[in-house]
């Protein structure tokens, strides 16, 4: 590899540059992979939340990144499940090149390296399913059709869950049905009649919030019938102040349903895989499932990728992001570009 490097920077709040970096600085230890990149998938929720400046744990200048699919370049001398010249998926920032020691999946020939990005959002919403306590058949309503909540959506049908998709924009509910989403309904005051209409009264087994929006999260039990659960999928960065007894008395009464509230985050499960079986869920686990669904094309990802880029455009996408959310759904930068 060349002595410099190209990789997105968040340098202040709001601002993103294609900016040069010394390879000198890359580590190279002996559990090690170096990786260049050909694909970087774009998270619009946590980057663009990175990009105000205001994540403690992600401080300014910052290069983001969520996942990454490359070719092996060079590997330590304890590495033995990848080879020179591999193709593998794994979670790189967005930078020319990225030093991994945990989650290098191979990447089948025959899966198309811009969708297997995508893997790292779906690790992402496999988690709702992972922690959901549902069966074939059951209703399951998930909040926010963005690229986390509709891949939710997505993993919940291949499950056997009959899934009602919510979210404001019609540009998303169009996508969802594509996605095969079996039906999409937008927020409003008729929202709990027309979900009671599909369940025949029941309500939903599972209510998945997808948004990371408090005040989505205090009503989604509405939803949820007798003994059901709420799942929270999507991360909360914003103050909310409300009155909590309705959400309580959901969780607590039984004529209000007795719902059951549960976290979802990704990291709840160790990365590596358990070779002896004796933990049924792990990151890497997780990522493997994916690739295949994505290689078999069960999971649907050409109505969500609107742009392949290179990543010189950073800034233009970062504002497409923030402000045509219609427009800009999924991005992936092409770092052949």
């Amino acid at each position: 590899m060349n002595d410099r490097f190209h990789r997105v920077l968040f340098t202040e709040p709001g601002k993103a540059v294609f900016s040069p970096a010394d390879s000198s600085a890359l580590p190279n230890g002996p559990d090690q992979v170096l990786i260049e990149t050909e694909y970087s998938v774009v998270s619009a929720g946590t980057e663009l939340a990175i990009l105000t400046g205001k994540e403690s744990w992600a401080p300014l200048p910052f290069t983001p990144g969520y996942g990454s699919v490359g070719r092996v370049v060079r590997t330590g001398a304890n590495v033995t499940d990848v080879k020179v010249g591999e193709r593998i998926f794994t979670y790189g920032a967005h930078s020319q090149y990225a030093v991994t020691d945990i989650m290098r999946i191979p990447v089948d020939i025959t899966v198309d390296p811009v969708k297997a990005t995508f893997a790292r959002i779906a690790a992402v919403s496999i988690t709702a399913l992972r922690v959901a306590d549902v069966a074939l058949g059951d209703y399951v309503a998930v909040f926010g059709l963005g690229l986390v909540g509709n891949l939710a959506a997505q993993l919940f049908t291949l499950a056997g869950c009959e899934v009602i998709g919510i979210d404001l924009s019609a540009k998303r509910r169009e996508q969802a049905l594509q996605c095969g989403i079996a039906h999409v309904l937008a927020p409003g005051a008729e929202l709990e009649s027309q979900v009671a209409a599909i369940t025949g009264g029941r309500g939903c087994r599972s209510v998945v919030e997808a948004t990371g929006v408090p005040a989505v999260a205090a009503t989604a039990g509405a939803l949820a019938g007798k003994q059901g659960e709420v799942i929270l999928l999507g991360s909360p960065r914003q103050e909310f102040v409300t009155d909590l007894t309705a959400f309580l008395n959901r969780t607590h009464l039984w004529g209000s349903g007795c719902v059951t509230v549960k976290g979802a985050h990704e990291w709840r499960y160790p990365v590596a895989e358990d070779r002896n079986g004796y933990g049924r869920f792990s990151m890497e686990g997780n990522v493997r499932a994916i690739l295949r669904l994505i290689g078999q094309k069960k999971l649907q990802l050409d109505p969500l990728i609107t742009h392949v880029v290179s990543p010189k455009a950073c800034q233009d996408v970062y504002d497409g992001l923030k402000n045509q959310k219609d427009v800009y759904t999924g991005v992936v930068f092409d770092w052949s570009k």
